[in-house]
């Protein structure tokens, strides 16, 4: 089969396309770029938000459109809360739950193996992988699920309990992936802080780190967002390896305390920031993100200025900003106080300015500095070269100019102008030097 791939939403879903794709080349199938070139197109939808549901509607007509012969294959969150009215989408073929997902590649090809596998190949061409799919970082699903009952989230609906993968699997896995020429893994879960509590063998998050680093052989190894009450300050020790990057994703959702019980989040304002402290205090250049949910039900003006006031005292370095949006089946979407859509737009807008100052102060501590990064795509080209774009280990983003050959490659690169999405860059050296692999 001709397969095109894509996705929707959060690492995880990218994780598990990244899977379906070595099962697919494993199997003896191609994958393609296109839609149009496909003979299957699975497409793995989410839910978390209106939008999201939106864009399954819309990429499901629009690969109709695009090759009428080829079937769309619906998985992931959206195609196991509403199946049904998926169904009724224009173009949409066979929809796979979550429950079902880890065997799609058996349901189109029943003669494949179920196994992972795990062969040399060098990382998968940006080109067969849609969307922002990394081909230099291999996103690597460790944990499913999830046991908390936050009161805005369907993710517990749509994938079910908590579910951690065998220690040993995930380490094989990352030095597969480490022998096949892959610079980064990142691991990622739904509720990736209580990897093991359903092991029922004490194995911990912590334990899944450790033998990573003590393992394999990969160069970076990333953590994807950890619920701030599943750490304590003692897990920051970890990053005396300094393989185990210089990132955390801790997402808060609001900044009062009121509004964080209403949301059930398991945080309040005083040991969200001693864990900050404590994090900043063994990580050198750590780059903290977070995630902010504005005009959730009830929020007054003064809960949302204390929303902005702690946002502007933690300074995160990166904020992923989600106007409320109440989804079916959640506690949050029959709550009292629903607020108007242009008041949840409107702190929407104010949020999103104030996160952009403080990544461009963030970013501004480096300029004039000289980091690792690691080259994805190039972006374009000039008189001078490709143009170039890639991570720090601290997950700034840089671009610059660059020879042909630093797909997958870590180079010194001097940091210049500062914005708020990143800073340019310069490639330390000469043209040679910068090509060679870290």
């Amino acid at each position: 089969m001709k397969v095109f791939l894509d996705s929707i939403g959060c690492r995880l879903n990218q994780s598990e396309i990244e899977t379906m794709a070595r099962q697919l080349l494993a199997a003896g199938h191609d994958l393609v770029g296109r839609p149009e070139d496909a003979d299957k197109v699975i497409l793995n939808t989410c839910a978390v938000t209106r939008q999201a549901a939106r864009d399954a509607r819309s990429k499901t007509r629009r690969f109709h459109r695009s090759n009428a012969a080829a079937e769309v294959v619906l998985t992931g969150c959206y195609a196991t809360v509403a199946p049904d009215k998926l169904a009724r989408v224009k173009g949409a073929g066979r929809i796979v739950p979550n429950s079902q997902k880890e065997q799609l590649v058996q349901i189109l090809d029943p003669g494949a193996t179920d196994a992972l596998p795990l062969f040399d190949q060098e990382p998968i061409l940006r080109e067969f992988l849609a969307g922002q799919m990394s081909n230099t970082r291999a996103f690597v699903k460790v944990q499913d699920g999830c046991d908390n009952r936050c009161t805005f989230c369907i993710t517990t609906v749509a994938r079910g309990a908590g579910q951690s993968r065998h220690l040993g699997d995930v380490v094989a896995e990352i030095q597969a992936l480490a022998t096949a020429g892959y610079q980064e893994a990142v691991l990622t879960g739904v509720h990736l802080g209580s990897y093991g509590q359903d092991l029922g063998n004490g194995t911990n998050l912590r334990h899944l780190v450790e033998a990573i680093l003590a393992h394999t052989g990969i160069p970076r190894l990333r953590l994807s967002s950890l619920e701030p009450w599943d750490l304590s300050p003692d897990f920051f020790t970890l990053w005396q390896d300094a393989r185990l990057l210089p990132h955390l994703h801790l997402p808060l959702q609001s900044g009062s305390d009121r509004i964080l019980r209403l949301m059930a989040r398991r945080t309040r304002r005083q040991p969200f920031r001693e864990l900050v402290i404590a994090a900043r205090a063994r990580i050198p250049d750590l780059n903290l993100s977070s995630d902010i949910i504005t005009g959730f039900p009830g929020e007054t003006e003064d809960d949302f200025q204390q929303s902005l006031d702690f946002v502007e005292e933690i300074g995160f370095s990166r904020l992923h900003t989600f106007t409320f949006s109440a989804r079916p089946g959640t506690a949050a979407a029959t709550m009292k106080g629903q607020l108007p859509k242009q008041i949840r737009k409107e702190r929407t807008r104010r949020m999103i300015a104030l996160g952009d100052e403080l990544s461009l102060a963030f970013h501004r501590r480096f300029e004039e500095r000289t980091l690792d990064v690691l080259w994805e795509a190039a972006t374009g080209a000039n008189g001078d070269g490709l143009r170039w774009s890639g991570y720090t280990d601290n997950y700034i983003r840089v671009t610059a100019t660059g020879p042909a050959d630093l797909f997958n490659r870590v180079t010194p690169t001097r940091l210049g102008n500062a914005r708020p999405d990143g800073l340019e860059g310069t490639i330390a050296g000469d043209e040679g030097e910068s090509g060679s692999p870290s």
